[in-house]
């Protein structure tokens, strides 16, 4: 009996110890399932780039260099240049259009533009993306509806409306058509790139930028019925965005307001802050205090251990920070007066840019650039905001 004992007494450290190191490794492969590290998809490719003016030549020089890379012949510009980004979508491409008209390169932005109108759609919403030949890749993604606000925006943007016009038509027609009696327009899938089942803030602003947009075309390039036309469904949608969304404009409509006391701004209730919240405000539409406050609460709210932004609030709690949405920030800062900011996120995704100096999709939350890259939206993104800081962009 006692030598029994004294084995168990020796093996029973063993197990509990094998216990625990299962334990805790069924816990890290639970927490790397919920929250997963992303590693370097690529480091991409070393390409020669020019050294524009101001503090961050060298990050805007290289991140238009890449766009070079990312666009075809035929205008065709790739998310990115490996795998499930080999894809053009008119939201990445609209800023890759309005990028090169911003960096004085009318010509490149133009090649962009023809091949957005070469892929129109007749009718109905923009597909979520297409193949460098123009056809739409129908994979189980829906069509995305704030398409058509991005390529209004990049069309006034380049000044190109009246070469455009059927697109103009077709996307601000559309917008118009989508808008219920409630003044806002149906459920549609957005930037997050997933299904969803009620409107969000990342559908309605770029709407809002895009019929401003439209609006400015017509009236530019005489037109009058569209612009009166468009102008009312601008005021419809801008009055119910106002509704639903505010005083917070969270990515979906709070479930309550909250007044705090007498002197105090009401607080929504539920909703989640979004960075897409900064497209409410400057360069894509004129100032509001209301909004600067909303964008400033939602950059303090998103913003990550690392330094960067993640998209929202309701994203996966990760610690990880998407260089777009860090760069639609720093964009908006620039926009808005605020250089602070705007200087210290551009400091930061130039810190986190790959060994070959190109701007990664991701910083995971072990300061290791992760996701493919170059990424095109993000480039995109600092060509504009490193612009907005050498002289004011044009709002709509």
């Amino acid at each position: 009996m006692r030598d029994d004992d004294a084995r168990r007494v020796r093996w029973f450290p063993a197990v509990v110890i094998v216990v625990l190191l299962a334990f805790l490794t069924a816990g890290t492969v639970n927490n790397l399932v919920r929250n997963p590290q992303p590693r370097l998809v690529a480091e991409g490719r070393k390409v020669s780039a020019a050294t524009f003016p101001g503090p961050y030549g060298g990050l805007v020089g290289r991140a238009i260099a890449d766009l070079d890379a990312l666009t075809r012949p035929n205008g065709a510009t790739l998310a990115g240049a490996d795998g499930p980004w080999r894809f053009v979508w008119p939201r990445d491409a609209s800023f890759v259009a309005a990028a090169y008209c911003a960096a004085g390169r009318p010509g490149k932005a133009e090649r962009v533009l023809d091949f957005l109108d070469g892929t129109k759609p007749s009718s109905g919403r923009w597909e979520a993306r297409y193949a460098d030949s123009g056809e739409p890749i129908l994979d189980g993604r829906e069509p995305q509806l704030d398409g058509s606000g991005w390529v209004l925006w990049a069309t006034w943007f380049c000044r190109a409306g009246s070469r455009y016009w059927d697109l103009v038509r077709g996307s601000a027609d559309q917008i118009v058509a989508e808008l219920g009696a409630d003044g806002l327009p149906g459920v549609s899938p957005d930037y997050w790139e997933r299904p969803e089942s009620e409107l969000t803030l990342g559908t309605v602003a770029p709407l809002l930028t895009g019929l401003r947009s439209a609006v400015s075309i017509a009236t530019r390039s005489g037109h009058p019925d569209e612009a009166a036309r468009w102008s009312a469904a601008l005021e419809k949608l801008s009055r119910a965005t106002d509704r639903r969304f505010g005083p917070d404009y969270p990515r979906t409509p709070a479930r309550a307001v909250s007044f705090l006391e007498p002197g105090l701004e009401p607080i929504g209730v539920g909703g989640g802050a979004d960075a897409i919240v900064t497209v409410l405000g400057p360069p894509f539409a004129p100032a509001r205090d209301v909004v600067d406050r909303a964008i400033d609460r939602a950059h303090a709210v998103l913003t990550q251990p690392n330094g960067g932004v993640t998209p929202g609030e309701n994203w996966r709690t990760d610690g990880v920070a998407w260089t777009p949405q860090t760069a639609l920030f720093a964009l908006s800062a620039a926009a808005r007066g605020d250089r602070a900011t705007a200087r210290e996120l551009l400091t930061w995704l130039d810190h986190y840019r790959t060994g070959s100096g190109a701007l990664p999709e991701k910083v995971n939350r072990d300061l290791e650039p992760a996701g493919e890259a170059p990424l095109g939206w993000t480039s995109a993104l600092v060509v504009l905001a490193g612009a907005a800081l050498e002289k004011p962009l044009p709002i709509p």
